[in-house]
């Protein structure tokens, strides 16, 4: 029996979602599934979700939650990382601070000075589940959601003895299909090549019966230019020769040119403090799935984008697939440093999960995730070090807070940061 653990199962929605795609595979039907959460109410909640979820799909699942982290882990073949430490209270300390210095952010997730903090404050924490599996399930593969994504799993693979581990994301399959649409060809006729770093791969190749889909592109960028050509992703695709996989509300905070100018920001409709509206919507929807569960009333469940259920399936049953992981840079994409962590297609079968060599990404394409990856490596070496000097070089080599802030605001800033979440802090930065 196939005992998987969902670490932060509290994020309800999206545990429901994973567990859909798992269950409804016959092979995973009767699979051992145990959540984990800090929070006792999001826990329950969770696990009265889970089982409506294993009856909803006929499967045979024996589902139990743990509030102990060990606990859950112990004997575990897969373990699925969801958290998100500091919650709501820590993600608005991201965005209210630098906001009073004059800085815009919109998800502050996954680089910049939000997601240098929010990395900050799960690497301990991802350094400690490392450790645990390590102890109680040392052969088990870790699929992590969890964001900054490429700090994050570079912190793991380089901070740990544990190295199974794969980072998990949506927006390489989101955009094959995105470009699919915007052509008019279904995504099921298209080949797609993507790699880079997490929320800054490109698309190098989309082709349909061997014939590249980009004039296609340019054709459907041309005829709507009050639509589609509105976003940042399509600017930096006019500028960079490649279309980005990250959405245009991520990727407009990556680079220096937008979020300091009002009128880029009105030209290119960038939503400020996105994530902060998210954070908040998704407290409603928490509610609203709970008052659904205690009425008994029905979710819908449908196949989701996510890799996890595929991977498991995969190396559970040996049928061969290609996914897209966030993995150590072994050389797989020659331009890129090595030992950081690089997104690239990877086959996964019984054997595990194999990632494939690129080479060389376009030069310019390189040289921006070179940007990208400055900020990562400082991270880390932060949280690994525990190096405070390297939370601020960091913050200053981050494209948006140097294109907004002198470097002396950029200091008071983080300094301020520090000492607002000091208790979530790496013991050596405290």
């Amino acid at each position: 029996m196939t005992r998987i653990a969902f670490i932060g199962a509290g994020s309800v929605e999206f545990t429901r979602n994973l567990l859909g795609d798992i269950l409804s595979f016959p092979e995973l039907a009767d699979a051992e599934i145990v959540l984990h959460d800090i929070n006792e109410e999001r826990l329950a909640t969770a696990a009265a979700m889970a089982r409506w979820t294993n009856e909803a799909v006929g499967a045979r699942a024996r589902i139990s939650a743990q509030l102990d982290r060990r606990r859950a882990l112990d004997g575990a073949d897969f373990a699925v990382n969801t958290i998100e430490v500091g919650g709501i209270t820590a993600t608005r300390l991201d965005f209210d601070i630098p906001r009073k210095y004059g800085l815009r952010q919109t998800i502050a997730d996954t680089s910049g000075v939000g997601a240098v903090f929010r990395a900050l404050r799960t690497i301990p924490v991802m350094l400690e589940i490392a450790e645990d599996m390590v102890e109680l399930c040392p052969a088990a593969w870790m699929l992590n959601y969890a964001n900054p994504m490429a700090m994050n799993c570079w912190a793991w693979y380089e901070g740990s003895l544990h190295q199974n581990v794969v980072g998990l994301c949506h927006s390489i399959q989101n955009t094959s299909r995105q470009v699919a649409e915007y052509v008019g060809v279904s995504p099921e006729e298209i080949t797609f090549l993507g790699a880079g770093v997490n929320h800054m791969s490109w698309v190098l190749r989309v082709e349909k019966d061997g014939d590249s889909l980009y004039p296609a592109l340019d054709a459907a960028i041309a005829a709507d230019p009050e639509g589609l050509g509105r976003h940042v992703r399509v600017e930096i695709y006019r500028r960079f020769g490649y279309f980005p996989t990250e959405s245009s509300e991520h990727f407009a905070e990556y680079v220096p040119w937008f979020m300091r100018d009002d009128e880029q920001i009105e030209r290119l409709r960038i939503p400020v403090d996105e994530y902060i509206r998210r954070s908040e919507e998704n407290v409603g929807f928490y509610e609203e799935e709970k008052r659904l569960l205690a009425a008994g009333e029905p979710f819908e469940i449908e196949r989701s984008g996510e890799y996890a259920s595929l991977i498991i399936h995969s190396m559970v049953t040996g049928a061969p697939r290609t996914v897209y992981g966030n993995v150590r840079n072994t050389g797989l994409i020659t331009n890129l440093p090595q030992n950081a962590c690089v997104e690239v297609p990877c086959l996964v079968d019984k054997a595990g999960l194999q990632p494939t060599f690129v080479g060389d990404l376009p030069a310019q394409c390189a040289a921006l995730d070179r940007t990208f990856l400055n900020v990562v490596e400082l991270t880390v070496r932060a949280a690994l070090e525990g190096r405070r000097d390297h939370v601020h070089q960091a913050v200053l080599l981050d494209p948006n807070a140097a294109a907004t802030l002198s470097p002396a605001q950029i200091e008071a800033m983080v300094d301020e940061l520090l000492a607002a979440e000091r208790d979530m802090m790496p013991k050596a930065l405290q």
